[in-house]
């Protein structure tokens, strides 16, 4: 590892620790039950109504602009609510702030932690569902490992965290250790807000 690496290494790892810190001092007592995602047809598509703390959901990308992003940023708005701030991982450097506002996503509660490796992104998710001081973690990658993932969900259900992981709709017949892994499409018609009609399908749910 180059001398440059290492110094921005050193830096995300300084600059999440201080804001799990700052979280974690500030965090709302922990909830063992679920949360709606703020849409009930959405709820229903869980193996009980809404998210339970404690677990990952998966929302597969079938497509670019598919819908899955959206839908866990809304998501995650719901699960925020009383829990604590958002924990944003940006690995590929494209996440737009006006587009978690519009999803009704206060910035102010929001924490994004940019990586450049798949190993920082890993090392990243882990930390982040570990602390019990943010209301969830959201990450949209294309490199995750299904033992990275694995080690992410014991990490939230030590925690009783919330991951919500957007990844590509080719791992679908990879392992799943999401409590719920959801393929989500774009199809024309009515608006989601957006000129979208969304379809969710449930690809894979926990304990089938």
């Amino acid at each position: 590892m180059s001398a440059s690496s290492f110094s921005q290494r050193r830096q995300i790892v300084a600059q999440l620790q201080a804001e799990l810190r700052r979280c974690e001092n500030a965090k709302r007592p922990a909830d063992p039950g679920r949360t709606s995602t703020g849409c009930a047809q959405l709820d229903r598509l869980f193996p009980q109504p809404g998210v339970a703390r404690g677990t990952l959901v998966e929302w597969l990308a079938a497509g670019s602009g598919g819908g899955a992003l959206w839908l866990a940023l809304v998501a995650a708005r719901e699960v925020c609510r009383n829990h604590g701030p958002l924990l944003l991982i940006d690995g590929a450097g494209t996440f737009y702030p006006p587009a978690a506002a519009r999803a009704g996503l206060d910035l102010g509660q929001m924490v994004v932690v940019r990586t450049t490796t798949a190993r920082d992104e890993s090392w990243a998710l882990d930390q982040a569902l570990r602390s019990g001081g943010v209301g969830a973690v959201l990450c949209q990658t294309d490199r995750l490992k299904p033992r990275a993932a694995r080690r992410l969900q014991l990490a939230a259900e030590a925690s009783g965290g919330v991951g919500f992981l957007v990844r590509p709709a080719a791992v679908r017949s990879e392992p799943c250790w999401a409590e719920a892994r959801l393929l989500v499409e774009g199809r024309p018609g009515a608006a989601d807000g957006h000129g979208r009609r969304l379809s969710v399908e449930v690809l894979k749910t926990r304990g089938t």
